[in-house]
């Protein structure tokens, strides 16, 4: 007896996931073949894209497998993937999945392979990072190098690379990308694409396609689909991880942590001030000089209130008549003018409250500010008391106005 599911897919031209292997392979062979190297001439992508976005992902995952069939495969990274999988089982088609074992991942991640390749009756086809490569990497660079200067060298040895020699055995590819996993780099995440990084097997631009089913979704309707489902997860998702990757680049995120807070957190923190000395320019000559910016920030028209040396010193001896939040900024650094529409908007928000948003110019007067102030690097924000001397220092690199409204109410209360 056929399921309400098995009749609206094939209601909606969807076979149902136990068609035969026959009629999987008479559907590949009817399936329109593309010539993926001239993508760009012959198929309008953003077309198809525009037609595809109200669409629900088993939709969408419907149109790239009929569309490219044994071309095309699912990447799979261990992680809410595993929707992808779901969503391609259900169409009933043959499908392809393969995953990058960098030789870091977790335990549980591996366990996680090999429940999905049980649940489904599949072979994952795993890729690896090259052999020579990640031993000439770890001989000079040893195990952890990245808390050092960064992952992109040792993503680029076990991830990069195998991912692109995989990618240019396929005319495309199927990801579990989603605009609100990173605000601000993956808010422009299409259905469907022409892959802007990635090259396929015939070469050149355009010649690789790239499919998001998961797009539109939020992480709370993957979570919900996957649990109504019953489909295996990881188990490090119950241990407080949102966003898996490797294992030494990965850790669990707090309630309400933007879930990719838990990879490589720790260039988030490093890359969000300048040393004091960073504004020394050294001169062919050997001398140096101070560095000049070509304009000051929060200037004419800003609600933050610029101090001058008199006020800076009231403030630090503690005569003021409202709570004061500091910064002590150089304006040639970039994270202070990385952080100027934030401050500003905060400046903006407390405007007329018990609380007064002020700047100096801490890097015309340095050492009195580290005396006075606490200035330990370009931006360092500060909390001074109404009517008392002493400050408290905020402790986190993140100045999105929300953190920064948060700490103040903290600190100073709403009245």
């Amino acid at each position: 007896m056929q399921t309400q599911l098995q009749r609206s897919l094939r209601a909606g031209g969807v076979a149902a996931p136990h068609a035969s292997r026959l009629a999987a392979r008479r559907v590949l062979r009817a399936a329109p073949r593309v010539n993926a190297a001239a993508t760009e001439v012959r198929t309008d992508w953003a077309a198809i894209a525009q037609e595809l976005d109200p669409k629900s992902p088993l939709e969408i995952m419907d149109h790239a497998l009929k569309t490219f069939g044994s071309d095309i495969a699912i990447a799979f990274s261990g992680a809410e993937d595993v929707a992808l999988v779901e969503y391609a089982h259900l169409t009933g088609r043959p499908y392809r999945v393969f995953s990058l074992d960098t030789g870091r991942l977790n335990p549980e991640t591996y366990q996680l392979f090999d429940a999905v390749e049980k649940h489904y009756g599949i072979h994952i086809e795993y890729t690896f990072p090259d052999a020579q490569e990640t031993m000439e990497l770890v001989r000079t660079k040893g195990m952890f190098s990245f808390y050092e200067d960064g992952h992109q060298e040792c993503c680029r040895v076990r991830k990069v690379r195998p991912l692109r020699r995989q990618l240019k055995t396929l005319k495309a590819w199927i990801t579990g990308q989603r605009k609100d996993q990173s605000p601000g780099t993956r808010m422009a995440v299409p259905v469907v694409e022409v892959d802007p990084v990635f090259e396929g097997v015939e070469g050149g631009p355009g010649s690789l396609i790239k499919y998001n089913p998961l797009s539109n979704m939020s992480s709370a309707e993957v979570w919900n689909f996957l649990r109504v489902m019953g489909v295996p997860t990881n188990k490090l998702h119950a241990c407080g991880y949102i966003s898996i990757g490797c294992e030494p680049c990965t850790r669990a995120v707090l309630p309400n942590q933007h879930e990719r807070e838990g990879r490589w957190w720790w260039e988030d923190a490093t890359a969000k001030e300048c040393g004091l000395h960073s504004g020394n320019i050294r001169k062919e000559d050997g001398s140096t000089e101070e560095r000049k910016a070509e304009r000051d920030l929060w200037s004419d028209g800003s609600n933050v209130e610029a101090l001058d040396k008199a006020a800076a010193e009231r403030l630090a001896a503690g005569d003021q008549d409202k709570d004061t939040l500091l910064v002590l900024y150089a304006p040639w650094c970039p994270f202070c003018q990385g952080m100027e529409a934030n401050y500003e908007a905060l400046a903006e928000k407390l405007a007329g409250s018990h609380v007064c948003v002020a700047k100096y110019q801490a890097d015309v007067d340095k050492e009195w500010s580290k005396a006075n102030l606490g200035l330990t690097t370009f931006p360092t924000i500060v909390m001074l008391p109404k009517a008392k001397s002493g400050f408290v220092k905020y402790p986190s690199e993140r100045r999105d106005v929300e953190s920064l409204s948060m700490w103040v109410k903290t600190m100073a209360g709403t009245a």
